[in-house]
């Protein structure tokens, strides 16, 4: 197999001492950038970005929403669960993830809280699994013995993958013989057409370029599951939270302040701007898939977080056996006490 990307297997024990070791380091004090105890508030913000694009925290800050609030960029991540991970342990102040992954974090014991919604899914902006034009593969059925390429493990898509493939019929059995596997998203499109992959998880301007490329069709995605939905969220660990009410009020209020900004501003202006932000922080990223952007997909004014964002990823993991059924409940994993958009 071509070295295009790298393949991960992580299994559901591996992922959960990952897990509990961020925990276990949260509980013992470890973290390094909680900050806060000293007297003053942290005002500088640890967090990892995404290369060639504009998470909505730097487009808040590129505004002028975040007031004194700074962002201090550490590095970049393709994955969720290894972005709250770094945020439970200290190593950032915020990280964003599949709410399926927060809910297994804070499983752990990891004293986390969701504050924001950080993307969804809606007409715009969804997850599609997508397969060559000519490929043979029509339906849940189809997938028995296939690999499917996503940007992690254990978090959104492998998370949907399961619900499409429970939805066509196929018994656990069956559905272990489907073979997810980790592709860099960068890499996913290069890896489906090259048929190192038979189905490729696309999104967002990654998605839009691969189909005006053309020669791939979806075989679904997560909006023709779900409808429109918010599907991760940021986090902080409850000690940060608690140390720095006003730095999360600031950070939480003008994310909300963005997410809404590019709702109500024409796309074309949200592009330009995102472009201006890559250009400038001198990273030697390429702007082109940026044209393609069109939404972050959170589905809900101001970013504010709902029952239902979570409740799904319990019954869903439960069912699994990843944590006990009851274990944990929705209201306690989120708060929007720090969301002031809007209000008033």
């Amino acid at each position: 197999m071509s070295a295009a990307f790298t393949t991960t297997r992580t299994s559901r024990r591996q992922f959960l001492t990952l897990l509990g070791i961020s925990a276990a380091a949260v509980s013992c004090g470890t973290a390094t950038a909680s900050g806060g105890s000293g007297g003053g508030q942290v005002t500088s913000l640890k967090y990892q970005g995404s290369v060639g694009a504009v998470t909505i925290p730097e487009l808040a800050a590129d505004l002028g929403y975040l007031g004194d609030v700074t962002l201090d960029w550490v590095g970049n991540t393709i994955s969720g669960p290894q972005d709250i991970q770094s945020a439970a342990t200290g190593q950032t102040h915020f990280g964003s993830a599949f709410n399926g992954a927060v809910i297994k974090l804070a499983s752990t014991k990891a004293p986390i809280k969701a504050v924001i919604s950080s993307y969804g899914s809606d007409q715009y902006s969804f997850g599609g699994y997508y397969v060559l034009e000519d490929s043979p593969i029509r339906s849940a059925r189809d997938l028995i013995g296939k690999k499917v390429g996503m940007n992690t493990l254990g978090a959104h898509y492998q998370a949907l993958l399961d619900i499409y493939l429970s939805r066509g019929g196929l018994s656990k059995e069956d559905a272990a013989k489907v073979e997810p596997i980790v592709v860099p998203p960068v890499n996913t499109e290069q890896s489906l057409r090259q048929k190192q992959i038979e189905v490729g998880v696309l999104t967002g301007v990654l998605r839009d370029k691969a189909l005006a490329t053309g020669g791939i069709r979806p075989l679904f995605t997560d909006v023709q599951l779900l409808g429109p939905f918010s599907a991760g969220s940021y986090i902080m660990t409850e000690r940060f939270i608690k140390q720095n009410p006003d730095t999360v009020r600031t950070f939480v209020t003008g994310v909300a302040k963005a997410i809404d900004w590019s709702r109500t501003t024409p796309r074309e202006e949200v592009v330009a701007r995102m472009t201006e932000i890559v250009k400038k922080r001198g990273r030697n990223e390429d702007t082109a898939t940026l044209q393609y952007w069109r939404s972050y997909g959170v589905a809900e004014t101001g970013g504010r977080i709902e029952d239902k964002e979570f409740q799904l990823w319990l019954d869903w993991l439960g069912d699994r056996g990843e944590i006990k059924k009851g274990q944990l409940k929705a209201a306690d994993l989120y708060t929007n006490e720090f969301n002031g958009h809007g209000k008033g």
